[in-house]
């Protein structure tokens, strides 16, 4: 009977571990903008760095960009803007702990949050 219950216990245990693990949300993206130093048509330059804090990666990830201006191009692989979204790295996965970065040129720096991703644990 103890072993029994010592499988069971083991089994919960082990099945709580496993749902825990991957519990990721928007709250493992985080988005910090820092001004490079350069300007760009007379604008200061911002680097944004979007990083995901969670054990598995994030895909379809999608940042509030309503109002969202520059003079300079951003990579179009790494940020596209349509009305008030912008879709990260084309919509393909980001990686677990790391990072994508981009610039841009604007007077002000805009606040860019998560709205929506795709959560993907293996």
């Amino acid at each position: 009977m103890a072993a029994i219950l010592k499988s069971l216990f083991a089994l919960v245990f082990l099945s709580l571990i496993g749902h825990g693990y991957c519990q990721c949300s928007l709250d493992n993206i985080s988005v910090s903008q820092t001004k490079t130093g350069t300007t760009v048509q007379n604008k200061p330059e911002w680097q944004v760095t979007i990083s995901n804090d969670c054990s598995c990666t994030q895909s379809e990830l999608k940042l509030s960009c309503d109002g969202f201006q520059k003079v300079q191009k951003v990579d179009s692989s790494v940020m596209t803007q349509t009305r008030g979204e912008c879709l990260i790295n084309s919509g393909q996965q980001v990686a677990r702990h790391s990072n994508l970065s981009f610039k841009y040129a604007w007077d002000t720096s805009f606040p860019l949050n998560p709205l929506s991703s795709q959560v993907n644990c293996s």
